[in-house]
């Protein structure tokens, strides 16, 4: 392919990008919102000791005495890790949103979507209101522990030296843990129908949780509790809000 070619693919694909920003922006605030908010809440606590595990393995590759500020800090970045997870994410939302937009799109069916995003707003309530959250868990119970442990078994080889192409394996292994945030912000991505939006959907999620997995990698448990305690103050506000907007889309498409 010619530099002229590549680079009108790749603006085609940009501009297809801004359309459906602009088109479904809503969707897309409310996943990179989930994100943020669950990232403290829910992520740091579930994902933290998988980023913690990398850099101990990294430090006692290297001892810290001899790496420089910028190596440490990469490290404990592990971004390599969580390119890998967003990679996994945004693949099981362009998947979920193209299997539920032809499924959506057969008669009978066009409820679909409706009740994909209705799922997902009482799902971000039972995150937000006490008393509800109780049923949210017992989304996961035995598959999560069945399809966790196998997949936990996949990536433990790559503990052993999780830089590089490892450190970026290991992330889209781990992106498969099952876990009851990820199967409601897969519901929204869902929802939407197009695999693109899916996809963009999904990887705000994951941008989302990175800055709590970073102050947890960056800084150990004292930061990513101190961050957690600063938004879990806002938390159940946000997710009621997210919860209204996904609920209002939902209203919107009966309309």
């Amino acid at each position: 392919m010619d530099p002229h070619s590549a680079l009108s693919l790749l603006e085609a694909g940009l501009n297809q990008c801004a359309v459906v920003i602009d088109r479904d922006g809503g969707l897309l605030v409310a996943l990179l919102t989930a994100g943020l908010v669950g990232g403290s809440t829910h992520c740091a606590g579930m994902c933290g000791p998988f980023v913690l595990a990398q850099i101990t393995a990294r430090l006692e590759q290297v001892p810290a005495s001899r790496m420089s500020e910028f190596h440490r800090l990469a490290g404990a970045a592990v971004l390599p890790y969580h390119l890998g997870r967003g990679t996994t994410y945004t693949l099981i939302g362009a998947a979920a949103a193209a299997v539920a937009g032809h499924v959506g799109a057969l008669p009978g069916l066009k409820w679909l979507s409706v009740a994909l995003l209705a799922f997902a707003a009482l799902f971000f309530l039972g995150y937000a209101v006490k008393g509800l959250s109780a049923w949210v868990p017992k989304l996961d119970g035995a598959f999560q522990r069945w399809w966790g442990d196998r997949v936990s078994r996949l990536a433990r080889p790559l503990f052993g030296n999780p830089t590089g192409w490892r450190g970026y394996a290991l992330g889209l292994a781990l992106g498969f843990i099952p876990c009851g945030l990820l199967y409601g912000a897969v519901a929204v991505a869902a929802a939407s129908g197009s695999a693109l939006t899916g996809a963009l959907g999904m990887a705000a999620f994951a941008l989302g949780t990175l800055p709590s997995l970073l102050a947890v990698g960056l800084a150990g448990h004292l930061a990513g509790r101190t961050w957690r305690a600063a938004v879990a103050r806002a938390a159940p506000v946000i997710m009621v809000v997210n919860a209204g907007v996904l609920g209002w889309m939902a209203i919107r498409m009966i309309g």
